[in-house]
Protein backbone atom coordinates (compact mmCIF):
# COMPACT_ATOMS: atom_id res chain seq x y z
CA UNK A 1 0.00 0.00 0.00
CA UNK A 2 1.88 3.06 -1.06
CA UNK A 3 -0.87 5.78 -0.01
CA UNK A 4 -0.78 7.57 3.18
CA UNK A 5 -4.34 8.36 2.62
CA UNK A 6 -6.14 4.94 3.20
CA UNK A 7 -4.11 4.65 6.28
CA UNK A 8 -5.32 7.34 7.76
CA UNK A 9 -8.89 6.67 6.76
CA UNK A 10 -8.16 3.03 8.76
CA UNK A 11 -7.30 4.61 11.66
CA UNK A 12 -10.15 7.10 11.53
CA UNK A 13 -12.58 4.11 11.56
CA UNK A 14 -10.33 2.12 14.60
CA UNK A 15 -11.25 5.47 16.80
CA UNK A 16 -7.91 4.86 18.13
CA UNK A 17 -6.63 5.99 21.51
CA UNK A 18 -3.99 6.40 23.81
CA UNK A 19 -5.48 3.06 25.63
CA UNK A 20 -5.73 0.87 22.57
CA UNK A 21 -3.10 -2.32 21.74
CA UNK A 22 -3.28 -2.79 18.02
CA UNK A 23 -2.60 -5.92 15.85
CA UNK A 24 -0.98 -5.33 12.86
CA UNK A 25 -0.93 -8.43 10.20
CA UNK A 26 1.60 -8.37 7.84
CA UNK A 27 3.04 -4.94 8.59
CA UNK A 28 5.47 -5.21 5.73
CA UNK A 29 7.88 -1.89 5.92
CA UNK A 30 5.73 -0.22 8.30
CA UNK A 31 4.24 2.40 7.21
CA UNK A 32 0.71 1.54 8.71
CA UNK A 33 2.60 0.48 12.33
CA UNK A 34 4.55 4.36 12.30
CA UNK A 35 1.32 6.21 11.70
CA UNK A 36 -0.64 4.35 14.76
CA UNK A 37 2.27 4.24 16.86
CA UNK A 38 1.79 8.31 17.55
CA UNK A 39 -1.86 7.09 18.29
CA UNK A 40 -2.10 4.51 20.34
CA UNK A 41 -0.38 2.87 23.42
CA UNK A 42 1.00 0.00 21.76
CA UNK A 43 1.37 -1.36 18.14
CA UNK A 44 1.96 -5.55 17.93
CA UNK A 45 3.39 -5.45 14.16
CA UNK A 46 3.74 -9.00 12.62
CA UNK A 47 5.07 -10.17 9.83
CA UNK A 48 6.40 -13.37 8.63
CA UNK A 49 8.70 -12.78 6.40
CA UNK A 50 12.07 -12.64 7.73
CA UNK A 51 13.57 -10.06 5.13
CA UNK A 52 10.77 -8.03 6.08
CA UNK A 53 11.06 -8.25 9.95
CA UNK A 54 14.23 -6.70 9.84
CA UNK A 55 14.17 -3.63 7.74
CA UNK A 56 11.12 -3.20 10.27
CA UNK A 57 13.03 -3.68 13.07
CA UNK A 58 15.79 -1.22 11.54
CA UNK A 59 12.98 1.28 10.65
CA UNK A 60 11.15 1.55 14.02
CA UNK A 61 14.24 0.87 16.09
CA UNK A 62 13.69 4.23 17.91
CA UNK A 63 9.66 4.05 18.46
CA UNK A 64 9.57 2.36 21.79
CA UNK A 65 5.53 1.30 21.30
CA UNK A 66 5.98 -0.79 18.48
CA UNK A 67 7.02 -4.82 19.27
CA UNK A 68 7.51 -6.43 16.32
CA UNK A 69 6.77 -10.04 16.31
CA UNK A 70 8.57 -12.07 13.64
CA UNK A 71 6.26 -14.97 12.61
CA UNK A 72 3.20 -16.47 11.20
CA UNK A 73 0.27 -14.80 12.63
CA UNK A 74 -1.45 -18.13 12.40
CA UNK A 75 0.69 -19.88 14.04
CA UNK A 76 2.46 -17.10 16.58
CA UNK A 77 2.17 -16.31 19.98
CA UNK A 78 0.35 -12.74 20.31
CA UNK A 79 -0.07 -10.76 23.12
CA UNK A 80 -3.26 -9.29 23.82
CA UNK A 81 -4.48 -6.67 22.06
CA UNK A 82 -7.95 -4.63 21.69
CA UNK A 83 -8.02 -3.72 18.06
CA UNK A 84 -7.02 -4.69 14.42
CA UNK A 85 -6.15 -2.62 11.65
CA UNK A 86 -3.93 -3.74 8.79
CA UNK A 87 -3.44 -4.61 5.14
CA UNK A 88 -2.75 -8.45 5.57
CA UNK A 89 -1.94 -10.61 2.68
CA UNK A 90 -4.75 -11.67 0.77
CA UNK A 91 -4.00 -15.66 0.41
CA UNK A 92 -4.48 -15.84 3.99
CA UNK A 93 -8.00 -14.12 4.10
CA UNK A 94 -9.91 -16.84 5.00
CA UNK A 95 -8.07 -18.31 7.84
CA UNK A 96 -7.28 -15.40 9.41
CA UNK A 97 -10.64 -13.94 9.30
CA UNK A 98 -11.53 -17.33 11.27
CA UNK A 99 -8.72 -16.65 13.44
CA UNK A 100 -9.80 -13.38 14.34
CA UNK A 101 -13.57 -14.57 14.70
CA UNK A 102 -11.50 -16.94 18.04
CA UNK A 103 -10.19 -13.58 19.62
CA UNK A 104 -11.84 -10.94 21.78
CA UNK A 105 -11.40 -8.04 20.20
CA UNK A 106 -13.50 -3.98 20.31
CA UNK A 107 -13.30 -3.90 16.10
CA UNK A 108 -10.76 -4.48 13.14
CA UNK A 109 -10.19 -2.37 10.61
CA UNK A 110 -8.82 -4.10 7.60
CA UNK A 111 -7.85 -3.85 3.53
CA UNK A 112 -9.53 -7.15 2.13
CA UNK A 113 -10.08 -7.94 -1.58
CA UNK A 114 -13.68 -6.71 -2.82
CA UNK A 115 -15.32 -10.04 -3.57
CA UNK A 116 -13.92 -11.55 -0.32
CA UNK A 117 -15.29 -8.46 1.43
CA UNK A 118 -18.60 -8.94 -0.47
CA UNK A 119 -19.05 -12.93 0.61
CA UNK A 120 -18.39 -11.35 4.13
CA UNK A 121 -21.60 -9.29 4.25
CA UNK A 122 -24.07 -11.45 1.69
CA UNK A 123 -26.93 -12.35 3.15
CA UNK A 124 -29.34 -15.11 1.65
CA UNK A 125 -30.38 -15.10 -1.69
CA UNK A 126 -26.98 -13.08 -2.93
CA UNK A 127 -24.59 -14.57 -5.04
CA UNK A 128 -21.62 -14.44 -2.81
CA UNK A 129 -23.88 -16.23 -0.17
CA UNK A 130 -21.97 -18.73 1.80
CA UNK A 131 -20.30 -20.29 4.46
CA UNK A 132 -18.11 -17.58 5.25
CA UNK A 133 -21.70 -14.98 5.38
CA UNK A 134 -22.89 -17.16 8.12
CA UNK A 135 -19.72 -18.16 10.01
CA UNK A 136 -19.04 -13.93 10.04
CA UNK A 137 -22.86 -13.06 10.68
CA UNK A 138 -22.92 -15.32 14.20
CA UNK A 139 -19.63 -13.62 14.95
CA UNK A 140 -19.90 -9.91 13.88
CA UNK A 141 -21.30 -6.77 11.91
CA UNK A 142 -19.77 -6.14 9.10
CA UNK A 143 -19.04 -2.64 7.33
CA UNK A 144 -17.68 -2.01 4.12
CA UNK A 145 -16.77 1.65 4.06
CA UNK A 146 -14.51 2.46 1.11
CA UNK A 147 -12.94 1.33 -2.15
CA UNK A 148 -8.93 1.39 -2.54
CA UNK A 149 -8.35 1.53 -6.15
CA UNK A 150 -5.53 -0.85 -7.61
CA UNK A 151 -3.24 2.08 -7.91
CA UNK A 152 -3.01 2.80 -4.72
CA UNK A 153 -0.83 -0.57 -4.49
CA UNK A 154 2.82 -0.93 -5.50
CA UNK A 155 2.78 -3.57 -7.64
CA UNK A 156 -1.04 -2.80 -8.49
CA UNK A 157 -2.76 -6.10 -7.86
CA UNK A 158 -5.57 -7.92 -10.65
CA UNK A 159 -8.48 -7.29 -8.21
CA UNK A 160 -9.99 -4.17 -6.37
CA UNK A 161 -10.22 -3.72 -2.41
CA UNK A 162 -12.07 -2.26 0.11
CA UNK A 163 -11.77 -1.01 3.48
CA UNK A 164 -14.06 -3.33 5.97
CA UNK A 165 -14.81 -2.59 9.64
CA UNK A 166 -15.68 -5.86 11.60
CA UNK A 167 -17.21 -5.29 15.04
CA UNK A 168 -17.74 -8.15 17.44
CA UNK A 169 -21.26 -9.78 18.70
CA UNK A 170 -21.63 -12.57 21.15
CA UNK A 171 -25.55 -12.47 21.75
CA UNK A 172 -26.02 -14.86 18.36
CA UNK A 173 -22.98 -17.53 20.05
CA UNK A 174 -24.20 -17.75 23.40
CA UNK A 175 -27.50 -19.31 21.81
CA UNK A 176 -25.89 -22.19 19.83
CA UNK A 177 -24.64 -25.53 21.46
CA UNK A 178 -21.84 -26.09 20.25
CA UNK A 179 -19.46 -23.73 17.89
CA UNK A 180 -17.84 -26.60 16.49
CA UNK A 181 -20.87 -28.31 15.85
CA UNK A 182 -22.06 -25.44 14.02
CA UNK A 183 -18.77 -24.67 12.07
CA UNK A 184 -18.46 -27.87 10.74
CA UNK A 185 -22.01 -28.29 9.76
CA UNK A 186 -21.92 -24.81 7.57
CA UNK A 187 -18.98 -25.56 6.04
CA UNK A 188 -19.81 -28.75 5.11
CA UNK A 189 -23.15 -28.35 3.68
CA UNK A 190 -21.93 -25.34 1.84
CA UNK A 191 -19.86 -28.03 -0.49
CA UNK A 192 -23.59 -28.79 -2.10
CA UNK A 193 -25.05 -25.05 -1.75
CA UNK A 194 -27.53 -26.16 -4.49
CA UNK A 195 -28.75 -29.37 -3.32
CA UNK A 196 -32.08 -29.36 -1.18
CA UNK A 197 -30.98 -29.84 2.97
CA UNK A 198 -32.12 -33.25 3.19
CA UNK A 199 -30.02 -34.38 0.71
CA UNK A 200 -26.53 -32.37 1.63
CA UNK A 201 -27.36 -33.57 5.62
CA UNK A 202 -27.75 -36.83 4.66
CA UNK A 203 -24.46 -36.92 3.01
CA UNK A 204 -23.04 -34.84 5.89
CA UNK A 205 -23.82 -37.41 8.25
CA UNK A 206 -22.92 -40.58 6.55
CA UNK A 207 -18.93 -38.96 5.44
CA UNK A 208 -18.98 -36.34 8.89
CA UNK A 209 -20.54 -38.33 11.65
CA UNK A 210 -19.96 -41.81 10.26
CA UNK A 211 -23.70 -42.65 10.09
CA UNK A 212 -25.23 -45.71 7.86
CA UNK A 213 -27.93 -44.68 5.75
CA UNK A 214 -30.79 -45.75 7.48
CA UNK A 215 -30.24 -44.28 10.89
CA UNK A 216 -29.11 -41.06 8.79
CA UNK A 217 -32.93 -40.80 7.57
CA UNK A 218 -34.17 -41.41 10.89
CA UNK A 219 -32.66 -38.74 12.25
CA UNK A 220 -33.23 -36.71 9.53
CA UNK A 221 -36.69 -36.96 9.34
CA UNK A 222 -37.04 -35.17 11.87
CA UNK A 223 -35.37 -32.36 11.23
CA UNK A 224 -36.88 -28.62 9.87
CA UNK A 225 -36.08 -26.61 6.59
CA UNK A 226 -35.43 -29.88 4.44
CA UNK A 227 -36.85 -28.72 1.30
CA UNK A 228 -34.94 -25.39 1.23
CA UNK A 229 -31.71 -25.42 -1.09
CA UNK A 230 -28.44 -25.20 1.50
CA UNK A 231 -28.24 -21.50 -0.44
CA UNK A 232 -31.61 -20.67 1.09
CA UNK A 233 -30.90 -21.54 4.59
CA UNK A 234 -30.87 -18.25 6.46
CA UNK A 235 -27.59 -18.02 9.28
CA UNK A 236 -30.06 -18.54 11.78
CA UNK A 237 -31.54 -22.12 9.98
CA UNK A 238 -27.96 -23.14 10.08
CA UNK A 239 -27.91 -22.47 14.09
CA UNK A 240 -31.35 -24.47 14.19
CA UNK A 241 -30.12 -27.71 12.47
CA UNK A 242 -26.88 -27.91 14.45
CA UNK A 243 -28.31 -27.42 17.80
CA UNK A 244 -31.03 -30.11 16.41
CA UNK A 245 -28.40 -32.70 15.07
CA UNK A 246 -26.10 -32.38 18.84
Amino acid sequence: MIEPSVYERMIDYASLTRNDTVLDVGAGLGFLTSLMANKCKTVLAVEADTQLATILSEQLAGTPNVKIVQDDILKADVPPFNKIVSTPPYSISSRLLLWILQRNFDCAVLVFQKEFANRLAASVGNQDYGWLSVLTYYYAEVEILDDVPKWMFYPPPKVDSVITRLTPKKSQLNRLKSEAAFKRLVQTLFTERNKKARSAILQYMKTSQGLSKPDALKIVGYLPFLEKRVRELAPEDFGVLADALL
